[in-house]
């Protein structure tokens, strides 16, 4: 069944004056009652496939993004100069692929103590943020990935992270891993030192600007 063209319209007016990626509520929210969002959106997707501005899903949510292959026309490159602190990739690695997990068993995991300006600084980004409390003693907290994570890294749902099928046929994604891979981890800690918390990797990385369509 066709939808309407007029509501087609309003649907690609939301989502070209959108900031910010709209989910399905959002826009049944400032539509008529009669417009079917999902019919219109597989419309709107179907329509854009073969030009210059797509729509895509990503973290659940609908926006329009430049085509791909026309992306070397608006890119702009910059050197910046990044302090990248090996804890906080490690750590932010860790509760993307064992989620929910806590502190303890992200340090478990690692081999090293963890700081508490680490989980503090992906916290302000917004890659990660609480998800509840475990049900053992102390009740600890867990934390879990966000949905401006799957934004920023391209993913529009946590299991097309690279490798996922495969940690888990190898049993690796449990919330406490195998005691040899803990042991195995804590001495090459040993090993390396305890201190690699302030351990940090600096260079220089390009980029890539994209500036929204404008009409």
């Amino acid at each position: 069944m066709s939808v309407d063209p007029q509501h087609l319209r309003m649907v690609e007016a939301l989502l070209f004056a959108a900031t910010e990626p709209l989910d399905v509520q959002s826009l049944v929210a400032r539509l008529p009652d009669d417009v079917d969002v999902t019919a219109a959106l597989e419309e709107v997707q179907a329509a854009c496939r073969d030009r210059g501005v797509n729509l895509v899903q990503v973290a659940g949510k609908w926006a329009l993004r430049t085509a791909p292959d026309l992306k070397f026309l608006l890119q702009k490159e910059t050197q910046v100069t990044r302090r990248l602190s090996r804890a906080a990739v490690e750590t932010l690695a860790i509760i993307a692929y064992h989620q929910p997990v806590t502190r303890a068993e992200v340090e478990e995991i690692r081999g090293v103590g963890l700081s508490r300006g680490t989980l503090d600084l992906l916290l302000e980004i917004g890659w990660i943020r609480p998800k509840g409390r475990r049900r053992t003693p102390g009740r600890p907290v867990t934390y879990r990935t966000t949905d401006d994570f799957l934004e920023h890294f391209g993913f529009s749902v946590i299991d097309e992270l690279p490798g996922l099928d495969e940690l888990k046929a190898t049993g690796l994604l449990q919330p406490r891993p195998p005691n040899a891979l803990i042991e195995e981890a804590r001495s090459q800690a040993s090993g390396e030192g305890e201190d690699d918390e302030d351990d940090d990797i600096q260079g220089e990385a390009k980029i890539t600007e994209f500036p929204r369509p404008v009409d």
